[in-house]
C-alpha cells in the first residue's frame, strides 16, 4: 500500500460496499452479527424506553437510531450522559429500559461503565462494535458485531457506516421487518463513491476555507454533524453543524458568502423540510454545496427509502474530508493529538 498522506483513509472509505455487503450476508438466523439475538431480547422485553450511550461519530449512529426507533418502533428515545453514572455515582431506575451502548472500539471505559450499571438497575444492554472481543461486548447482554474489519486511520470511516447498518438491522429485526430493501446498498455506494473526481474539485474549491457550516434536517441531521467532525478532525477546519431548524434561528447570523455552507438533503420528509433554509439560505447569497436532492451540487442515486440516506450522503463528505486535509499538506491518517480510543471516565 501506497504511504501517501491518507492512504489508510482512502482505503477504509473504499471499503465500505464491501463491508455493507458482508454485515448483510452474517444477518440473519444463522449469521455472525448477533443482530437476530439482540432483537429476539427486545421482543422479549417490550421496552417502554430505549437509551443510547456513544461518543464521537458513534453518537452521530446513535443519533440515527434515535430518529429510526421513534420513527420505525414508536418507543421514545434519550441519550446517556455517561459522566453521571462515572463521575457523579447516578443510579437511575431502568427497569424495562434497553441501553444500547455504540463504539467502534468497544475499549471506551465510560461506555463500559455505563452498560455495567444499567444492567445492575434493570436495564436490558446492548453493545454495538467492531470488536466481539472488546470489554463492552463483553459487560452487555448482547453484542451486535458490526464486523468492519480492522480500521487502521483515526478517522472513523467504514466503522462508521457499518454501525449505522447494523443499528438499521437491529431496529428494523425488532418487529421482524424483512431487510431485503437494504441489500441494494452496497452498489449504491459503489455507483457513489465511483464520483470521486468530483469531490476532488471540490476540495481544491475550499482549501482555504476557514470555517464551515454543515446543516440536515430528519435522518440527514447525524450526517451533517458526522461531517463537520471529518472535517475538523482531518482538515483542521472549523466546522459547525446545526439541524436546519436551529439553523434558521441565531446560527443563520453566522452566515455569508465566506463561510461555506454543506446543506444535506435527503429525499422525503428530511429533505421536504430543508426547502425554507435553503431559501434563507439564498437570500444571504451563501456558498452553499447541496448533497443529496435535486438542487446543484453532489447528486446521489435513489435510496429504497429515506432512511437509507445517511449510508450514501456521507461517503462524499468523508471523500471531502480528506482531499480537503490532502490539499493543506495534512496527513488525515495520523491528524495531530488524536488517537482511536477515547479514555474518559
Amino acid at each position: 500500500m501506497s504511504d501517501s498522506p491518507g492512504c489508510l483513509m482512502a482505503a477504509e472509505i473504499a471499503e465500505q460496499p464491501a463491508v455493507w455487503d458482508a454485515l448483510l450476508a452474517a444477518t440473519g438466523p444463522d449469521g455472525g452479527s448477533g443482530v437476530d439475538r439482540a432483537a429476539a431480547l427486545v421482543r422479549a422485553r417490550r421496552p417502554r424506553f430505549v437509551l443510547f450511550a456513544a461518543r464521537g461519530s458513534s453518537s452521530h449512529a446513535a443519533l440515527y437510531a434515535k430518529y429510526l426507533t421513534e420513527i420505525r418502533l414508536g418507543v421514545p428515545v434519550g441519550t446517556v450522559s455517561p459522566s453521571t453514572v462515572t463521575a457523579y455515582a447516578a443510579r437511575p431506575d431502568l427497569r424495562d429500559v434497553v441501553l444500547v451502548a455504540v463504539s467502534q472500539s468497544g475499549g471506551s471505559p465510560d461506555l463500559r461503565r455505563c452498560v455495567e450499571v444499567a444492567g445492575s438497575q434493570g436495564a436490558l444492554t446492548i453493545a454495538v462494535t467492531n470488536d466481539a472481543g472488546s470489554p463492552l461486548a463483553g459487560a452487555a447482554d448482547a453484542h451486535v458485531d458490526v464486523l468492519a474489519g480492522p480500521e487502521r486511520s483515526v478517522a472513523a470511516t467504514k466503522t462508521y457506516t457499518a454501525q449505522l447498518l447494523a443499528l438499521y438491522l437491529l431496529i428494523t429485526a425488532v418487529p421482524g421487518d424483512d431487510p431485503a430493501p437494504a441489500r441494494a446498498l452496497p452498489g449504491l455506494g459503489a455507483e457513489v463513491l465511483a464520483g470521486a473526481d468530483a469531490v476532488t474539485e471540490l476540495a481544491t474549491r475550499y482549501r482555504f476555507a476557514q470555517r464551515m457550516v454543515t446543516t440536515g434536517r430528519g435522518y440527514s441531521y447525524p450526517t451533517a454533524r458526522e461531517a463537520a467532525l471529518k472535517l475538523m478532525e482531518t482538515a483542521y477546519v472549523s466546522a459547525q453543524s446545526f439541524s436546519g431548524a436551529d439553523l434558521l434561528h441565531g446560527p443563520l447570523a453566522l452566515v455569508d458568502a465566506l463561510v461555506p455552507v454543506l446543506a444535506v438533503v435527503s429525499p422525503g420528509a428530511g429533505g421536504a423540510a430543508m426547502a425554507p433554509v435553503l431559501d434563507a439560505l439564498a437570500a444571504r447569497h451563501a456558498d452553499v454545496l447541496q448533497i443529496g436532492g435535486d438542487g446543484p451540487g453532489i447528486t446521489l442515486p435513489a435510496a429504497p427509502a429515506e432512511e437509507f440516506g445517511p449510508l450514501l450522503e456521507i461517503l462524499p463528505l468523508q471523500l471531502l474530508a480528506r482531499e480537503m486535509a490532502v490539499a493543506r499538506s495534512i496527513d488525515p491518517d495520523a491528524p495531530r493529538g488524536l488517537h482511536k480510543i477515547t479514555e474518559t471516565l
